[in-house]
């Protein structure tokens, strides 16, 4: 446990009010279907990445007056989400809290714990109460800090997420040049009447379930890809993440055998970027939810696991992501009624114990790094416990030729998946 003491709480409020004919934000269809949680995402920086040594003091005036300035141009994140319907954006603020903590950076650094994370965020993932943004800012005595933020996710996707971090950041060192967002969504995918639309299918509030995280450097990302091109080769040369997703995929189901023989069924779902998926293409500054999960029935152990073969869900994958083409988008724009009746049925499969979705999630080539407040770029970028079992991120290493794998699984898997032969063997460090 991370000794943490909060100093203040509080709201930041956008520097500028927001217009009345801006009060009422509608969410788009997409928007409606994300789950009722926060995103997060906890950046670290030390005291030795600083090129111009500032106080305490400083940055923390330098962080509430930039993320002021920031709210005014992403005027929804300082409003409050209303029933999956709309955002009144009554510039009530974000939620931010300050706190110090005795504990060196380092000691968090050297191996950084998922669950350790949550402790930089100030309120727990599922606690948004209406809130769209939640940000602390964590001092340590070495000198460093740790700023963890909370997005809920029913205003935007990730890559919106980062986006906003990104002129936040841009803002704190000066800068005005950055592009600012694009609204719209609700106009390109019109809201739906959710009424009967489950609250939160994947809640783990009455599961144990852990997060652990898993580096794969290039030469493990190499042997994979390779390992993945010889198992299939029909599929031709797998992606990063077509390979690490297969080999995560692959152990699971070698630990877990004996709960796929009871006739659970697994499906991969996925988020899929539609901005250049769309014709015409939306710009890259497009703020919401421009992102559709795709999904595909996994292979099982009984049916894949064939001559000595490993599991190999590269066409799977592919051929889920490919479903999501400018037809796909363009019918979903038109009438998203179809897509609707196939969540409620794939969640009411999930509620009978029928059916797990089993999520991977990228944010990889994203631009996490580049997250300079004007005290140089991030010494780590992690998230926390993730909000819901089966689910893997995907998270580039610092200098972009690694990935991270959160993974996030029910306490008696995860036991199983970390004792697992070739689990052991690609992470187990040999004198």
């Amino acid at each position: 446990m991370i000794d943490i003491q909060v100093v203040f709480k509080g709201s930041i409020k956008p520097s500028v009010p927001t217009p009345d004919q801006l009060r009422h934000y509608q969410l788009s269809f997409l928007d409606q279907i994300k789950p009722p949680n926060f995103m997060p995402m906890v950046l670290f920086y030390s005291q030795e990445a600083q090129t111009n040594i500032l106080t305490k003091e400083q940055r923390s005036d330098t962080i509430k007056k930039s993320l002021s300035e920031a709210l005014t141009h992403y005027y929804p994140l300082a409003g409050r989400v209303k029933s999956k319907l709309y955002v009144d954006c009554n510039d009530e603020g974000a939620y931010y809290v300050e706190a110090e903590s005795k504990c060196q950076l380092s000691d968090i650094l050297q191996n950084p714990n998922p669950h350790d994370m949550n402790e930089f965020l100030p309120l727990e993932l599922y606690d948004t109460n209406g809130l769209s943004l939640m940000v602390q800012v964590t001092f340590f005595d070495c000198g460093g800090m740790a700023i963890g933020v909370g997005l809920h996710h029913e205003v935007a996707d990730a890559l919106s997420f980062i986006m906003f971090l990104n002129s936040w950041s841009a803002l704190a060192r000066g800068q005005t040049d950055f592009k600012t967002p694009i609204f719209g969504g609700s106009k390109l995918f019109p809201p739906q009447d959710m009424s009967t639309f489950p609250r939160d299918f994947r809640t783990v509030k009455d599961n144990k379930n852990v997060t652990k995280r898993f580096v794969f450097d290039a030469s493990k990302i190499a042997a994979l890809v390779n390992k993945y091109s010889d198992d299939n080769t029909s599929a031709g040369r797998p992606t990063r993440f077509e390979a690490i997703s297969s080999f995560i995929w692959n152990r699971f189901m070698v630990a877990t055998r004996q709960k796929e023989t009871q006739g659970k069924i697994y499906k991969f779902r996925s988020p899929v970027d539609i901005r250049k998926r769309m014709e015409p293409k939306l710009a890259e500054n497009y703020f919401g939810s421009t992102s559709v999960g795709t999904t595909a029935q996994l292979p099982s152990f009984e049916t894949s696991q064939k001559d000595g073969h490993s599991i190999n869900m590269v066409s799977t994958i592919r051929d889920a992501i490919k479903q999501v083409n400018p037809e796909f988008v363009k019918k979903l724009q038109q009438q998203s009624d179809w897509y609707l009746d196939s969540l409620k049925e794939q969640y009411t499969e999930i509620s009978k114990g029928k059916m797990s979705f089993f999520v991977f999630t990228s944010l990889c080539r994203f631009p996490i790094y580049e997250v300079d407040f004007g005290w140089g770029k991030p010494a780590f970028v992690g998230a926390s416990r993730l909000p819901y079992r089966y689910m893997v991120a995907f998270l580039d290493t610092k200098y972009g030729d690694g990935i991270e794998a959160w993974v996030s699984l029910e306490e008696e898997d995860m036991a199983k998946f970390e004792a697992d032969k070739e689990v052991l063997a690609m992470f187990t460090q040999l004198p």
